[in-house]
């Protein structure tokens, strides 16, 4: 039996795939395309229904002659532009890194890994960017202290200067390890976990848009945390 299925990606998108079964398992699966629109879904399953078909004549048909299509490639251009127009808007542009913006938008679309994130950028339609760029865009996002760039774009962003209340919280994640190092430091863990950990802080405004981000060794006592962090962001 062969038919036709249609499933939800993890990016909000529809795939269309072609599924033969046989005594209940599946024994081959077709990947036609995803779809980020209700016009693209139709032009899917139109395609996924003409390869079914095959060249076997339809019984049935509406239309005399049929228009041949093919479906070269899908892509969500509008969630892209839109995605990009916001990052422009809250002022990350200055930073003046594309591959940079690349990985931020497709850590939103889908939280993956970074190697993983080359495969979002594709279904966006972005330019697709080789490991090696992105590799050494994290070493100059680190070099270069890009967080410090957009703690400052998020402040101007909210008018900083009128703040009159911030949040701050802070959270542990430990490693699988057993040898600490400088940065990776067993500490008071919220899971109870003995491995070495770090400590993330974040630093909202009443509303929760986020100000700030900065991590630390796992074994600095939370109550110490948001004077470090003024420090290091001033």
């Amino acid at each position: 039996m062969t038919y036709i299925r249609k499933v939800k990606t993890a990016s909000g998108a529809t795939a269309v795939q072609i599924v033969t079964k046989q005594q209940g398992k599946i024994i081959r699966l077709k990947h036609i395309g995803s779809a980020h629109s209700k016009t693209e879904l139709e032009m899917l399953l139109s395609v996924a229904h003409k390869q079914i078909q095959g060249k076997q004549l339809a019984l049935f048909t509406d239309d005399p002659s049929p228009t041949q299509m093919t479906v070269k490639r899908t892509f969500s251009a509008l969630l892209w532009n839109l995605l990009k127009k916001q990052y422009d808007r809250l002022g990350f542009s200055s930073i003046d890194d594309e591959v940079f913006e690349s990985l931020c938008i497709a850590r939103i679309v889908e939280p993956t890994s970074k190697i993983d994130s080359l495969r979002i950028l594709e279904d966006l339609g972005a330019e697709k960017w080789n490991r090696g760029k992105l590799y050494r865009t994290l070493d100059r996002a680190s070099g270069q202290d890009y967080r410090k760039v957009i703690t400052q774009a998020c402040f101007d962003h909210i008018h900083g200067e009128s703040l009159s209340l911030v949040l701050y919280d802070v959270t542990s994640l430990y490693f699988e390890v057993q040898k600490e190092d400088e940065y990776r430091k067993p500490g008071l863990s919220k899971e109870r976990r003995l491995e070495p950990q770090i400590i993330i802080g974040l630093l909202v405004d009443k509303n929760g848009f986020p100000l700030g981000l900065q991590s630390f060794e796992g074994n600095k006592p939370y109550y110490r945390l948001f004077r470090h962090f003024r420090r290091s962001t001033t």
